[in-house]
């Protein structure tokens, strides 16, 4: 069984997290957690339950000293032991609801995670090419960690200490009321003003999280970057530039997270004051009480220790509050990336034909990407099934735009393509991307092992048969088994333990295996020197036979075969026709042919020279 099969059969269906959006943080979050809100409704009311025995610890010190201490008991040591095991009652089932509350709360956050980064794995990889054409992988990387996780500390620890704290206040609020309704008004003056300034710093500790996270994510893009081009970088010395970019990013994160932390040290001592003032004033009050006579001492003893859990827990309150700022930027961070609509790949529509013979003529196509002018303009011609056309010309000159157009990866915006005499745009997506095999300039490897890359494309279960004749086919099946561990050798990141030729038949021996009726050949040969050339053109022809092929390439040896030769500039066709008939012409074509043989021809002489 291949890895790509195996993964498909531990894999759970990936929950559409589209409905979750809304307009507001708090109702977006909680419908994050659709599915798991039992259980984290479970955590809040075990915080209850938690708040309540603390609470009726305080309560059991206010009985132990009016009715015990300093009261005749008849049976002192009995009613102590009794009062001690209640103590020890109370603490025990505090702290099994305080567990209790925190492993409910933490198997939500950490299921809500799972499902989210699943979620945005499977949905960036199913946003269309417009999208990813504008966005930076850094950053996507960025939202599908770190904001996540910004998202799980909100469920585990925030919300559910908001909770807690608001559960203590109210349930101790309400037992110092019982004790003594005016000392309870007296001492929860502070707290509008505790929750005012809160919120004050709330909202700016929002904005200042969300410019720390963009510098983040520019950071990680620019940390990406340099590692993925390494060899670039020290190929040509640039170590210096890189490493002045890095810290020119890194001080600009270092700014915006300095100003959050700001923020933070501010608030913590404002409100230490106001908290720590309201409770002195409330001690004083209490203290007053008790000596006029007009509360006992053990009433005094238990407010004192209700007051503390007053007052603390709207401290720490404040604290939550602008920490949960974070969670709130990560929820809307992420929003952006869920509410991009993904690529509509038709697999609920029937194609409108069972197999393709690979037909195509456009007609006055012209196509512009999202923004900026047109870089396909009146493109006509027709290619039957079976046939090769090369597009010849520049850098820019829209040959890749023109083939990208093919498995709709874009659609173009004037004119008609038709496939087999249907509208290309008739046909669903998944349907065309099945039949149309594509062998790029640049191939990409996965790190993994060369049978699972070749085995990437196919879509199936395939045998270690079929990838080794498709390897042969390749001719690159000889040079696998030279490796220790044959086809099961790993492949570096991106291929790097391989050479360009290596790599560019390893592409083909994929594109081979998944046997598509159409195929792009996107300049498969220009990375590679003259001898590894000719190997790769000797399995290009085997993989073109009987299949409608586009040929992308700059030399002219390797278009000469094709049927239809067009070469294009500026997004239009300006010549067309066959090697012979082209050479006739006197035109660019011939132009390029000579300027490329007087190179080649210059190159031998030196060669010979030198006596290579």
């Amino acid at each position: 069984m291949s890895v790509q099969t195996h993964v498909q059969s531990v894999s759970s269906p990936v929950v559409d997290l589209k409905p979750t959006l809304a307009k507001n943080g708090f109702s977006g979050l909680w419908r994050l957690v659709r599915g798991y809100r039992l259980m984290y409704v479970g955590a809040i009311l075990a915080l209850a339950l938690m708040a309540l025995f603390n609470t009726a610890k305080f309560l059991l010190v206010g009985h132990l000293t009016d009715n015990v201490l300093t009261q005749s008991v008849d049976d002192l040591p009995l009613s102590l032991l009794a009062i001690a095991l209640g103590f020890i009652g109370l603490a025990l089932f505090q702290g099994f609801f305080a567990f209790l509350s925190g492993r409910l709360a933490a198997q939500v956050a950490e299921s809500m995670g799972v499902r989210l980064r699943d979620f945005l794995f499977d949905h960036i990889q199913r946003l269309p090419y417009t999208y990813h054409d504008s966005a930076k992988t850094g950053d996507l990387i960025q939202r599908a960690t770190s904001d996540v996780e910004s998202i799980q500390r909100f469920f585990s620890e925030q919300a559910t200490g908001v909770g807690r704290i608001l559960l203590l206040f109210f349930v101790n609020l309400l037992a110092v009321m019982t004790l003594h309704w005016q000392l309870g008004l007296l001492s929860v003056i502070v707290i509008p003003v505790v929750v005012a300034t809160s919120i004050f710093f709330f909202r700016r500790a929002s904005t200042a999280f969300d410019l720390m996270q963009d510098e983040e994510s520019k950071l990680t893009t620019t940390l990406q970057e340099s590692l993925t081009g390494v060899r670039v970088v020290k190929a040509f010395a640039r170590q210096d530039f890189e490493e002045t970019k890095f810290e020119h990013d890194n001080l600009n994160r270092f700014k915006r997270g300095r100003r959050l932390l700001l923020m933070h040290t501010f608030f913590w001592p404002l409100t230490d004051i106001m908290t720590a003032t309201q409770m002195l004033f409330g001690f004083f009050v209490g203290a007053l009480l008790a000596i006029s006579g007009e509360i006992s001492i053990g009433t005094y003893m238990a407010y004192a220790g209700l007051v503390i859990y007053i007052i603390f827990p709207i401290r720490e309150l404040g604290r939550l509050i602008v920490q949960m700022a974070t969670g709130m930027v990560s929820y809307k961070r992420i929003s952006e990336v869920i509410k991009a609509d993904r690529e509509d790949l038709g697999f609920d529509v029937p194609p409108p034909v069972k197999t393709l013979r690979g037909e195509f003529t456009f007609k006055e196509v012209t196509f512009a990407y999202r923004t900026g002018d047109a870089v396909l303009r009146d493109i006509d011609f027709e290619i039957k099934p079976g046939q090769t056309v090369a597009l010849l010309g520049s850098t820019g000159s829209g040959k890749t735009s023109l083939v990208n157009l093919l498995p709709r990866f874009y659609e173009y915006t004037q004119g008609s393509i038709k496939l087999d005499g249907i509208e290309l745009n008739q046909y669903p997506r998944w349907f065309l991307r099945q039949h149309i095999g594509i062998v790029e300039q640049q191939p990409f490897l996965f790190s993994r092992s060369i049978r699972d890359n070749i085995a990437f494309g196919s879509g199936r279960t395939v045998t270690d048969a079929e990838i080794e004749a498709a390897a042969k086919a390749a001719a690159l099946h000889d040079t696998i088994v030279s490796f220790p561990n044959g086809y099961g050798t790993l492949v570096g990141e991106k291929g790097v333990t391989l050479s360009g030729g290596q790599k560019q038949r390893m592409a083909l021996a994929r594109t081979l295996l998944k046997n598509p009726r159409i195929l792009i050949l996107d300049d498969a040969t220009s990375a590679v020197d003259t001898e590894t050339e000719s190997q790769i053109r000797e399995a290009l022809l085997g993989l073109m036979e009987g299949r409608t092929t586009f040929l992308i390439a700059h030399r002219i040896q390797s278009v000469m075969i094709a049927d239809l030769i067009l070469v294009m500039d500026k997004g239009r066709i300006i010549e067309r026709g066959t090697h012979d008939h082209l050479m006739t012409q006197g035109g660019v074509y011939r132009q390029i042919y000579e300027m490329q043989a007087q190179i080649e021809l210059e190159l031998e002489r030196e060669l010979n020279r030198v006596g290579l």
